[in-house]
């Protein structure tokens, strides 16, 4: 736990260990305040947007009586298949003049809009619309029924949806900085690489840090209490007209379409262009490859074995203790990693100068970044392992290593498995830690694909984008397998 939060921990001291007047200098001389009602601007602009949509897709699928509701679910959630970088190359590639505020909340939004639309689609599905039913026959409107009756149920969950969309939103720094939108994470990037302003750079990614937790903390608060206003029953749902249905319908695609059909058509269109494939440097694309791939799998391997301690005691202890050191386990999920990316600059510079700029640093950046995500699936897996089956191995005169070990760990791997797959997933796409933290020499397919865009090199990015999306989508497909596989079994 330490060694997640020593990132955070060192950050605070680095920033309030500023002198007061240059604090204020840094946050009123420079562009400080605007890149903080930029990151506002476009984190609640984002909420909001994919809230009202994604609410709305959500019925369309969830209400209307085709046979196209699991197609469209699934089409849905594919956004989040493509890097919000990858999406903001393609639309450059299509339209080079696209930047500022609007490109960058529309494109934010297209990309993050799943995270509302799943879990309250599935929320929708499973409660029913019984009272809606009786509201609409006592004479109310759709919209009026809607919300005096199924909103107070959802609102949870799709708020919940849309704090994370928040959080991706003041996080991002490929797409802002691919469109000119100057936010906290530009500051931030700025400040270190092209004055080396370390003060600057710290006040800025604290900002950041505070949002993050802001966030993080209104959860609890935006939730509400909905225990017991539904109980599971019919799946039947009001009549649908037409022109509502086809409305609703159109508007699932939407987000399909910006997000990534159309960055696909800009990503092929530079591909399939002969002087691209002419002009790849093809032993530079091998090795930003191999380094992709390299990072991927000693980040899952990291992640995992930090995860694997806090996952087992949140299985194991039911304490207040273990709650608190789970909960805080999940907080490094609310970190920009432009944030943890400095965080660790400064502090292997301090600590250990050895290691400032190794690979060590940039995998450790990555398990800070996504040990929560194996947190989750691992916690999940040990505690499905029954404790009688641990008590008779401990009969049996084994130790409690030798029966966690024999007995708990062959029993929960396959979903440990599952969240380093995760991990591996969200390593390949990660752009501002890698930025920060890449030993001299080495790039990732991310930071080649960011470098050559921000320079307007589009045909040479190409190859880049194309291999970045294959090579994602192989431990994509080995997650969907698995839980189809765990699906079937049950």
């Amino acid at each position: 736990m330490v060694v997640l939060l020593a990132p955070l921990v060192y950050l605070a001291v680095r920033a309030f260990g500023v002198p007061v007047a240059e604090v204020v200098e840094i946050i009123t001389q420079s562009r400080a305040l605007e890149y903080g009602v930029n990151t506002i601007a476009l984190g609640l602009g984002a909420a909001f947007v994919t809230l009202v949509v994604g609410v709305a897709i959500s019925v369309g699928i969830s209400r209307a009586r085709t046979s196209w509701q699991r197609p469209l679910l699934v089409l849905s959630s594919l956004p989040l298949a493509i890097p919000s970088y990858l999406a903001s190359y393609g639309w450059l590639v299509l339209a080079p003049g696209l930047e500022g505020y609007l490109p960058s909340l529309f494109l934010l939004s297209a990309v993050t809009v799943p995270y509302v639309v799943l879990p309250t689609t599935a929320m929708l599905r499973s409660i029913g619309a019984a009272q809606e039913m009786v509201a609409r026959t006592l004479g109310r409107s759709p919209l009026r029924a809607f919300i005096d009756t199924t909103w107070p149920v959802i609102r949870g969950t799709s708020l919940a949806g849309t704090l994370l969309v928040f959080l991706y939103s003041v996080s991002d720094f490929g797409l802002v900085a691919m469109l000119r939108f100057h936010t906290l994470t530009w500051g931030v990037n700025a400040a270190y690489s092209a004055s080396f302003n370390r003060n600057q750079a710290a006040v800025l990614a604290l900002l950041l840090v505070v949002l993050a937790i802001v966030a993080v903390t209104s959860e609890r608060a935006v939730r509400g209490n909905t225990t017991g206003l539904y109980t599971r029953g019919s799946y039947g749902s009001p009549e649908m007209g037409p022109k509502a249905r086809w409305s609703l319908l159109t508007l699932a695609v939407l987000p399909l379409l910006v997000g990534v059909v159309a960055p696909l058509v800009g990503l092929l269109t530079r591909l399939v262009e002969a002087e691209t494939i002419a002009a790849t440097n093809w032993p530079r694309l091998i090795a930003a490859t191999g380094s992709t791939i390299g990072v991927a799998l000693a980040a899952a391997v990291a992640a995992t074995l930090l995860a694997l301690p806090i996952a087992a005691l949140a299985a194991r202890f039911r304490t207040r203790a273990a709650r608190i050191i789970e909960s805080l386990g999940y907080l490094s999920h609310a970190l920009p990693g432009v944030v943890v990316g400095l965080s660790l600059v400064f502090l292997s510079l301090r600590l250990i100068p050895a290691i400032y700029q190794t690979t060590i640093v940039l995998v450790f950046a990555y398990a800070v970044l996504f040990a929560s995500k194996s947190i989750g699936t691992s916690r999940a897996a040990i505690e499905s392992v029954p404790h009688t089956v641990v008590m008779v191995a401990r009969t049996l005169g084994e130790s409690p290593w030798g029966a966690w070990k024999r007995v708990t760990l062959p029993l929960a791997l396959p979903s440990i498995a599952v969240g380093a797959l995760l991990v591996m997933v969200s390593t390949m796409k990660e752009l501002p830690a890698t930025l920060i933290l890449r030993p001299t020499g080495v790039n990732t397919l991310a930071t080649e694909l960011w470098t050559k865009t921000v320079a307007l090199e589009f045909g040479a990015a190409a190859p880049y984008a194309a291999l970045l999306v294959v090579i994602a989508a192989i431990p994509a497909m080995f997650l969907g397998g698995m839980r189809s596989e765990r699906g079937e079994a049950r």
